[in-house]
């Protein structure tokens, strides 16, 4: 059996904005008079880009972005929310194990995310940023994970697991009842926020970190989202255990001995991500 190795160009996405540079990709939403809504198509669309790109060599970093100074006001209203309302459940059920796909998605791809947010970063949005590796964010961001705001519970998403494990079980569990809006400021002390950017300056910031882990070691990296997500549920010895094992791995790889070897001739390692 062999696998196919996707390239950059094999992705046309109609329902966002798309960018190949310097082995980075950019995802922009971009419907701003709307506050980068999004659709059941895009949705889907964004879920199954994130799939591919676990078979992609020429990617080794994503940044997701939103246009005109908003990142994502969440659900479309009328795409999404009206015709939610007329849903039997079981219709309702493939909705929502859609939606928790792409955060599954975003997970399992080998590549480092990284989230550059300004201004409304809201509902199914700010899961998304939730769900990314690193977030950028201004004093003009305004994350809310308003899901009680519309009668819905704040496990939405995996937020229930995922954003206790950023910002502390209790923080998040004031986040997802009241559905209020964390600040720029108050999420970066938090710790929603890797680093709070200029208005303006978050998408060069987000851009030169995915650039800098573009040219690192792209196996490692992997390795490395790899067993933050696993290591959640495991008890230290195994933890330290999966460790070892995943360690010995990088350890046989070319970019291991090139960094080597770059190190004895007092040079900087190339590493091409083998």
């Amino acid at each position: 059996m062999t696998l196919t190795a996707y390239t950059a160009d094999r992705f046309r996405p109609v329902h966002f904005g798309w960018q190949v540079g310097d082995k980075v990709a950019t995802i922009t939403l971009n419907n701003p008079a709307r506050k980068n809504p999004l659709t059941f198509d895009s949705y889907a669309e964004l879920r199954d880009l994130f799939r591919d790109l676990v078979y992609v060599n020429d990617i080794r970093a994503v940044v997701v972005a939103g246009a005109g100074g908003n990142f994502c006001s969440g659900g479309d209203v009328h795409d999404i929310i009206g015709p939610l309302v007329k849903m039997p459940m079981p219709d309702l059920l493939r909705f929502t194990r859609m939606t928790g796909d792409l955060v599954k998605a975003m997970r399992l791809c080998p590549q480092p995310i990284v989230a550059a947010i300004d201004g409304v970063c809201a509902g199914a949005g700010a899961c998304i940023a939730m769900a990314a590796d690193l977030r950028y964010g201004t004093p003009n961001a305004k994350v809310a994970f308003l899901f009680t705001r519309v009668g819905l519970a704040g496990c939405d998403m995996g937020a229930c697991a995922i954003l206790p494990r950023i910002v502390g079980h209790g923080r998040a569990a004031e986040l997802l009842f009241t559905g209020r809006a964390m600040a720029g400021e108050e999420a970066e002390r938090w710790g929603f926020f890797n680093k709070l950017c200029p208005p303006g300056g978050v998408l060069t910031s987000a851009l030169e970190t995915a650039r800098a882990l573009a040219d690192g070691p792209s196996f490692a990296h992997a390795m490395t989202k790899r067993m933050l997500d696993q290591e959640w549920n495991l008890g230290i010895e195994q933890a330290i255990e999966a460790e070892a094992q995943a360690q010995a791995i990088c350890m046989s790889t070319e970019d291991f001995a090139r960094a080597y070897h770059a190190f004895t001739d007092k040079e900087k390692p190339r590493f091409e991500g083998n």
